[in-house]
């Protein structure tokens, strides 16, 4: 009988590509990929270290496996296992842990996927893991509509905030006759839309006497019925090439994702950032003035040790003022061996939780906002799939999630459509007459 592999990813799309490669790592072992809520052999578990909660969920994740199968192997990989192994080994029921560049050496590393009484353990240190880049990419089945590239892994900045550059070492790329072929290999399974993803995607390059532009000339001038969208930049990584190369080209999306964290000045210079927030208005003025129809993604995260209530206001305040799509808002939470943990002033829970709250509101308004902007104009839409509803969903290039009645001669089609209606965070179009 066909084994069974089910699979979970916590975190970044970045986890979600390297989950991915994973999976075809078993699949070229025999096992049969299900559903994670389904019976299996083994259960792997790749993490995030980002928030306390996704330590959590990963305690609550093992038990859920360990409920549908309690003889299956659990293997716990990822940033979190990376950091405290020992940690996750007490966890009843893990059978191994795996550390970030282990999680690709898996059949090399164990012999068999029997249940253990003592999890093994095989992490390497973070110093080692600048020596290796292990490439990745998502897989999503049989809808071939979209997919994450890794193009680079690991950190140099310092956030004081921050796990990462502890979990995944330094910032390092994949060489760009690499990263072109695999960018090609997921143009050939028929993706049409590739997603470029890293820790630190503006660095690409750094060490290869080369950088992210240019990988991006490179990839447009691919024959091909395409899109590439970057998933998330830092504000001073977003070169004004960068931004002439998206205002340029159809085949890349007038969308950007780009971490703020906080519009207080005395906030980013403890949390070590490397910008200003009259530094950011204007780098969000510029890419709305270069290219009006941008969707615009902000990462901002509340109650960070020393964030007064004025602090807070100033950034609420610039958040209103600014131009952007949505809010991605994190609310701070203590993460042992980062600076911050250390700072004083820390702010109450109660407090940061009320914070959140302002914030995420503020985000329905300005997607909405964004979504009513948008009534009336053209744009170009690839549908996945169909709904219980009869409908179909996909994503605009400036990244505004549309659904349109059902047509099976649309999908992983892009789709010329008129926005029609906003709705929440979607929005109804009808096709071009």
């Amino acid at each position: 009988m066909q084994k069974k592999v089910a699979l979970y990813t916590l975190g970044c799309k970045l986890n979600y590509s390297e989950t991915s490669t994973v999976g075809s790592q078993f699949m070229k072992e025999g096992y049969q990929i299900v559903d994670f809520d389904s019976e299996a052999d083994v259960y792997l578990i790749n993490t995030c270290t980002v928030t306390e909660n996704a330590e959590k969920d990963c305690r609550q994740i093992v038990r859920r496996a360990l409920k549908k199968n309690p003889d299956a192997f659990i293997a716990v990989t990822g940033c979190y296992a990376q950091l405290r192994p020992d940690e996750i080994a007490t966890i009843k029921g893990v059978d191994a842990v795996l550390g970030s560049n282990e999680k690709f050496k898996l059949f090399s590393l164990i012999d068999n996927f029997e249940k253990k009484e003592l999890a093994c353990i095989h992490v390497s240190s973070t110093e080692s893991l600048e020596h290796d880049f292990h490439a990745a990419a998502s897989d999503d089945g049989e809808t071939r509509t979209r997919a994450f590239l890794k193009i680079q892994d690991g950190c140099d900045y310092t956030c004081t905030f921050c796990t990462i550059p502890a979990a995944r070492g330094k910032s390092r790329s994949q060489e760009t006759e690499g990263a072109l072929e695999n960018f090609q290999k997921l143009l050939d399974k028929g993706f049409k839309e590739i997603i470029i993803t890293g820790v630190n995607v503006g660095d690409y390059g750094k060490a290869l006497n080369t950088n992210l532009y240019e990988l991006l000339q490179k990839m447009i001038a691919i024959p091909g019925d395409f899109r590439l969208r970057i998933s998330s930049i830092e504000p001073n990584l977003l070169t004004d090439e960068i931004l002439e190369l998206v205002a340029g080209s159809p085949k890349l999306c007038n969308h950007f994702h780009i971490p703020l964290q906080s519009g207080s000045a005395k906030i980013l210079r403890l949390m070590q950032r490397r910008y200003n927030a009259h530094f950011y208005s204007e780098l969000i003025e510029k890419i709305k003035n270069r290219i009006p129809d941008a969707g615009i993604g902000i990462d901002v995260i509340v109650g960070f040790p020393g964030e007064s209530k004025e602090d807070f206001n100033e950034t609420h305040q610039l958040l209103i003022d600014l131009p952007v799509s949505y809010l991605h808002v994190f609310t701070y939470s203590e993460r042992p061996g980062t600076k911050a943990i250390r700072m004083p002033d820390t702010v109450e829970v109660f407090e940061r939780r009320e914070r959140n709250r302002i914030l995420r509101i503020l985000s329905e308004k300005k997607r909405h906002q964004f979504h009513e902007s948008m009534l009336g104009k053209e744009v170009t839409v690839l549908f996945e799939h169909q709904d219980h509803d009869g409908q179909m969903k996909g994503f605009t290039e400036n990244y505004i999630r549309v659904s349109q009645d059902f047509n099976s001669e649309k999908i992983n089609i892009f789709t010329p459509a008129i926005i029609k209606e906003a709705q929440g965070t979607i929005c109804f179009s009808s096709p071009l007459p």
